[in-house]
């Protein structure tokens, strides 16, 4: 009788059993479907959540192939845009950045005009550098100090600045120098000696090329100066001075070559912002003017702008076969 009550076993015995049974069966299930989870293997029965798109998302950009951001050398960076890709028409006059570059734009080529009709009548170059170097300093946070259109055509072909802004800068220097030319006529007129400005010669027709070759290189000289400059524009007196020592041998080699071998005098400008207020404006209402205009505008603004672009390019091109970036 002993032996087989021992057989029989209790209701809370069958219990436990039941529900060890079930939690082995509960484990085996949680294995399986994180076994086909972490396998990627979707089965039929498997009921899978959706993915959050947050969590996507960040998956797709860490997948995405990273771009290196290095600066582009050699003759790559010979044709890259070194500007702001996003300036436009549309958002350009949003910036309030960009009247203070046109109001430093109009103010520093007045400033320029009015010492060309000064300085330059005394013949002190000296001088001269030291007021140039000056005026560039003080516009040089505001606009970049271009204070030229050959400059500036040189800057836009050469993908510097946008062609939106080099026309509002080229714009500005027109309007500053006929205001520094207005100020200098207003000074001459009320003046008691009686000396008024001095005209700019007429260009005769044997003398055409040779004044047109002088504009041409001094420009070049002034545009190669001011590319060069560019690499030391964290240093706003460095680039001053590389800009105004261009301007200054360009001028010396002017002169020279048109007092000493020319025997002219009064022949160049190499800003043409300056000569058509200078030279261009005055011919109007002139016998032969559109002729004189012509000229005028072929000798001081169309040879000016091509020499000061060639004066970039040679001084990308030099960047480029020493590997300088030449787009920071």
């Amino acid at each position: 009788m002993a032996t087989s009550k021992s057989k029989k076993t209790s209701p809370k015995g069958k219990a436990s059993s039941s529900k060890a049974k079930t939690n082995v069966k509960a484990v085996a299930k949680t294995t399986k479907k994180a076994s086909v989870k972490g396998s990627g293997v979707v089965g039929k029965k498997v009921a899978t959540k959706p993915a959050n798109k947050k969590n996507i998302a960040k998956e797709v950009e860490v997948k995405k192939p990273i771009i290196s951001s290095a600066p582009a050398t050699g003759f790559r960076s010979f044709f890259a845009k070194k500007y702001d890709s996003n300036e436009s028409i549309l958002n350009i006059f949003k910036k309030k950045s960009t009247y203070g570059a046109l109001l430093g734009e109009l103010i520093g080529t007045m400033l320029i005009t009015i010492i060309f009709l000064t300085m330059f009548q005394l013949n002190e170059p000296l001088w001269m550098l030291f007021s140039i170097l000056a005026v560039i300093l003080a516009v040089y946070k505001l606009s970049g100090s271009n204070l030229n259109p050959a400059i500036t055509v040189g800057m836009m072909i050469t993908r510097r600045i946008s062609v939106i802004r080099g026309v509002i800068y080229i714009v500005a220097q027109v309007l500053g120098a006929w205001f520094g030319f207005l100020i200098m006529s207003a000074f001459c007129s009320a003046g008691t000696v009686g000396n008024e400005l001095p005209t700019m010669a007429a260009i005769e027709n044997e003398q055409f090329w040779l004044v047109t070759m002088i504009e041409f290189f001094g420009a070049s000289i002034i545009g190669f100066c001011f590319a060069r400059a560019l690499q030391y524009k964290h240093s706003s007196f460095t680039f001053a001075a590389v800009v105004a020592g261009g301007i200054a041998a360009a001028l010396i080699f002017a002169l020279v070559i048109s007092v000493l071998y020319a025997g002219l005098t009064n022949n160049f400008v190499l800003n043409p912002a300056v000569a058509v207020m200078y030279k261009i404006f005055p011919d109007f209402g002139t016998s032969g003017a559109f002729e004189k205009i012509a000229v005028a505008l072929t000798t001081y603004v169309i040879f000016p702008a091509l020499g000061s672009t060639i004066g970039f390019f040679l001084s990308d091109l030099s960047s480029c076969l020493t590997d300088e970036n030449i787009t920071k």
